[in-house]
């Protein structure tokens, strides 16, 4: 496993903007897909975006398609979640998640390790 600290969640308008950041530690994290993940109060844990452990290849889910955009930098062991023209509905706390080494992670119960989560809240 790795330890991951989320950062960069906060309260923003509709419309506007937000990064997460997920700084891991060791030295696996390039032979990691990683994962964004988000949870209304209430309601499941549901992926926001995963990408490869090489970055060549991302995943978006629907509700966020167009909109927020998923990326890494293996040298500074970090994922990155670019959050663009957010609505209240973005609202939640989101996890940053890593997948085992060299496997291959499509859901939350396939990745091996979380972060905290960050606070995201969009005001209308």
């Amino acid at each position: 496993q790795v330890q991951l600290v989320e950062s960069g969640g906060g309260l923003v308008h509709t419309g506007g903007s937000l990064r997460l950041s997920c700084a891991a530690s060791g030295r696996t994290f390039s032979s990691r897909g990683m994962g964004w993940f988000r949870q209304a109060p209430g309601k499941e844990r549901d992926v926001v975006a995963t990408i490869s452990s090489s970055g060549i290849s991302a995943y978006i889910a629907d509700s966020v398609k167009g909109r927020f955009t998923i990326s890494r930098d293996n040298a500074k062991n970090t994922v990155y979640l670019q959050m663009n023209s957010l609505k209240p509905e973005d609202t939640a706390v989101y996890y940053c998640a890593a997948c085992p080494p060299s496997s291959s992670c499509h859901k939350a119960a396939t990745f091996d390790s979380w972060g905290q989560g960050t606070q995201v809240t969009v005001s209308s």
